[in-house]
């Protein structure tokens, strides 16, 4: 690429149980996190002008516990806190840059609803949030928001979603953005993202998903596009 382009590639594994009716834990495990940056060549004679590099190690975990504050008929509320762990690099790279994790312990409160509604007598759902992200080592706060709306198709074993997220950043932090250059882990990051994805399940139990989002607008972050694809196990 004639500019300098980064990118972020993760493996990682999401999971949540219930514990009861009204209790579930959840977990998000990034066992493989890349941070790269592609080689820079000349547009004219294609001669590579500065090698690429890239910065591979265990990512940041988030655990949590989600309870279930309310539910009647089509309507759902629930509290949910997430703990952000540390256990990513911050300093990787020649520079320093090359970040698979925040270095920072933060905590998360967040408050989710959800309903369900027919349209011409099909059934979809649709959920929103509301969290508040306490986050130490310099970094500012941040304010979170995201709605989702989907439907099931062919006897529910295609979901197909769409979902926005916002993240507005407090800016009451001590740590500039170019401590960070280049990183989605930099302070004060803001975005609106939208985007969808698509399950499949092949039985009861056992599917793949596909989702793509991108910001609309956005601060100090990535402007290309976020895409991830999964495999899925329903434990009952």
């Amino acid at each position: 690429d004639p500019n300098a382009t980064r990118g972020t590639f993760n493996l990682s594994l999401y999971g949540k149980y219930g514990l009861s009716d009204a209790w579930d834990v959840i977990a998000y495990i990034p066992f493989f996190v890349k941070t790269y940056q592609n080689h820079q060549a000349s547009s004219i004679t294609s001669e590579t002008v500065l090698e690429g590099e890239e910065h591979t190690s265990f990512g940041d975990m988030n655990l949590g516990v989600v309870y279930r504050l309310f539910k009647k008929s089509k309507h759902a509320f629930s509290a949910a806190l997430t703990l952000g762990i540390p256990s990513g690099d911050s300093n990787g790279g020649s520079d320093g840059s090359y970040q698979t994790g925040d270095g920072e312990f933060n905590q998360e409160l967040r408050f989710n609803a959800g309903t369900s509604f027919k349209v011409s007598k099909h059934p979809f759902y649709a959920k929103g949030f509301l969290g508040f992200n306490n986050r130490t080592e310099g970094f500012s706060d941040e304010l979170k928001f995201g709605f989702e709306t989907g439907t099931g198709l062919f006897k529910n074993r295609l979901l197909l979603l769409l979902r926005s997220n916002i993240v507005k950043s407090q800016k009451n932090g001590s740590l500039s953005a170019a401590n960070s250059d280049g990183s989605i882990f930099a302070n004060n990051v803001e975005f609106i993202s939208i985007g969808g994805a698509v399950a499949w399940k092949f039985t009861k139990k056992i599917g793949l998903s596909f989702a793509y989002s991108s910001a609309v607008s956005g601060r100090v972050i990535y402007a290309a596009p976020s895409y991830s694809a999964g495999v899925f196990y329903l434990l009952k």
